[in-house]
């Protein structure tokens, strides 16, 4: 049986202006898939990559890799879920952007009944990377509480989430951004400091703030940009976790200059490598639930866009004019 669905797809790669408003049939899952219909999708800056071809994909192709909404059918060998559960995921392939899709069930996680649907769609992608930064990919020796760790665009979706969770944590977050109204949102969410990166250089305060010894670690989505000031704010044995590209790929450089700074560390990290296996993602979403639903951790949806408004969502994206998460209202 197949049913009809709405979706944005794209046929080349490029600007907001290829994100299709289509109709596609979708079928039955097959062995180790389920069928999910969506209540809601989440919006990431992956998918502006996928877009554009900086990370490609065959096309045609439809985007999206977080979703939340009712499992519909189930295919052969899937036991942890089942016809009618909530559930909820950030994973590959895309296909996130529409009403309903078939997809491999490893990584869709069963959503407990106290997290509304568009919540989930907010946090799963963002929150887990904000697991995997805080909790896996650390410096040399860890992280102990009152630890200094510098996040950049710390008022987007991800960033929000870091400085509630550091603040858990106990660690002292740095946090920029690119407004004085960003940067106040993100020190009413948790960060210790915050930093306008645009009025300020932030290599300059962060060694201010740090009495001249820097940060354990730099959390960095934006690459370019920000690449050459992040290595000068750690301190020697430090680590620079690249995790986006916002301003674009971080060019070649000469890794000689990482003993210069001090025998610093790099590392390009990614949420896909995390959530490999079925157990890891299962673990590492208990433990985003657990703390979004202690209080802890409050996820803040600040932009709402219906599937026929895709490219003014990735528009505002791009501009860096949202905070928090955004979703997309199948």
């Amino acid at each position: 049986m197949t049913t009809k669905v709405q979706a944005i797809r794209i046929e080349e790669f490029g600007g907001p202006e290829v994100l299709k408003l289509v109709e596609l049939e979708v079928g039955e899952p097959g062995p180790g898939e389920i069928r999910i219909r969506h209540h809601a999708c989440g919006l990431n800056f992956i998918d502006v990559y996928q877009r554009t071809g900086l990370y490609p994909n065959p096309l045609p192709l439809t985007l999206g890799m977080e979703g939340a909404g009712i499992v519909e059918a189930v295919g052969t060998g899937v036991t942890h879920l089942a016809v009618g559960d909530r559930a909820a995921y950030a994973s590959g392939p895309p296909g996130a952007y529409s009403q309903a899709r078939v997809m491999p069930a490893k990584c869709v996680i069963k959503l407990p009944d106290a997290i509304a649907f568009d919540t989930a769609a907010g946090m799963m992608l963002k929150g887990l990377t904000a697991q995997y930064l805080l909790k896996k990919t650390l410096p040399q020796g860890g992280l102990q509480a009152g630890d200094f760790v510098l996040f950049h665009a710390a008022a987007g979706g991800v960033g929000l989430i870091a400085c509630q969770w550091a603040r858990a944590l106990g660690l002292q977050l740095i946090a920029t951004a690119g407004s004085d109204a960003k940067c106040q949102l993100a020190l009413e969410h948790g960060a210790a400091h915050a930093i306008n990166y645009r009025a300020e250089d932030f290599a300059a305060r962060v060694k201010d703030i740090t009495a001249g010894q820097g940060v354990k670690v730099v959390y960095d989505s934006i690459g370019k940009d920000t690449f050459d000031k992040s290595l000068d704010c750690l301190r020697p044995f430090g680590l620079l976790a690249s995790f986006g590209n916002a301003s674009g790929p971080v060019p070649p450089f000469a890794i000689g200059a990482l003993g210069a700074k001090g025998s610093l560390y790099i590392t390009r990290a990614t949420l896909f490598t995390h959530i490999a296996t079925r157990e890891s993602t299962q673990a590492m979403a208990d433990e985003l639930f657990a703390v979004v639903q202690s209080g802890a951790v409050k996820i803040r949806i600040d932009q709402r866009y219906p599937l026929a408004d895709t490219a003014r969502a990735h528009r505002e994206m791009e501009a860096r004019n949202t905070t928090g998460s955004s979703v997309l209202m199948p």
